[in-house]
């Protein structure tokens, strides 16, 4: 049964990808980082002449899907962890893993004044959106952030869970979920509704951290290389995120 299980999601994974083989390198990409990716991805084609295809998830799920086979060059994950678990299990290239960002954690609503600061998660609302803390990161992070605030037994009822960052956020978005930690870099161009950016020593830091999956991928290497470039940093840093140094 489990290598029919397997031979059915390496199916379902060269179906997926079949549609961007043309591209230069295939990335994954942590959820939280797709705008940021999607401007890396423009300026680095300019500058250099080659295409990057992205795909968005969850980086728990990308674990799953590469250790299956999914034909990724790269992978720009949402914490440290993954892609020291992948070298460590002899997936990717030794030596190549090193962090691209720091990640911060908010929570938003889309109604003005309604956020106000900690005290917030202790106001009278039905629903906390969140991301899967198994699969995201910023989804572990917030329920960080709730058990230091001595708040778990009480919100326990009221979290929303996203597959992803991306699904939270879109909760909060559509008014589903009236609050949710989020990405800064999702709301970094949004001046409406009412935000805090988190205190920092409420949850262990998001230290994002890529990965060259294909040894003999020149183009996954190079966007890999642009990243810490003085263009790319700018850009990523326009997101909210911040860096090691």
């Amino acid at each position: 049964m489990r290598l029919a299980s397997s031979a059915v999601i390496a199916a379902s994974t060269f179906m997926a990808f079949g549609a961007v083989q043309a591209q230069d390198a295939q990335i994954a990409v942590a959820a939280n980082f797709t705008a940021a990716a999607e401007e890396l991805g423009a300026a680095f084609s300019t500058e250099t002449g080659q295409s990057i295809a992205f795909s968005f998830g969850a980086t728990g799920q990308f674990y799953a899907q590469i250790t299956q086979g999914a034909p990724f060059d790269a992978l720009l994950s949402a914490d440290s962890a993954t892609p020291a678990r992948l070298v460590n299990e002899g997936i990717g290239v030794i030596g190549s893993e090193f962090t691209y960002a720091i990640g911060k954690l908010v929570l938003f609503s889309i109604e003005p004044d309604t956020v106000t600061g900690p005290q917030s998660l202790e106001g009278d609302f039905e629903r906390l959106a969140i991301a899967e803390p198994a699969a995201a990161p910023y989804g572990a992070a917030a329920l960080e952030v709730i058990a230091a605030l001595g708040l778990t037994e009480v919100l326990a009822d009221r979290l929303v869970i996203g597959q992803n960052i991306s699904q939270a956020y879109q909760f909060v978005a559509t008014g589903n979920a009236e609050l949710g930690f989020v990405a800064l870099s999702q709301i970094a161009d949004r001046d409406d509704g009412s935000r805090w950016i988190v205190d920092e020593d409420l949850y262990a830091p998001i230290t994002q951290d890529a990965l060259l999956l294909s040894a003999d991928n020149a183009a996954a290497a190079e966007f890999l290389a642009f990243l810490g470039s003085e263009t790319g940093r700018a850009i990523i840093a326009s997101y909210g995120y911040g860096f090691t140094e």
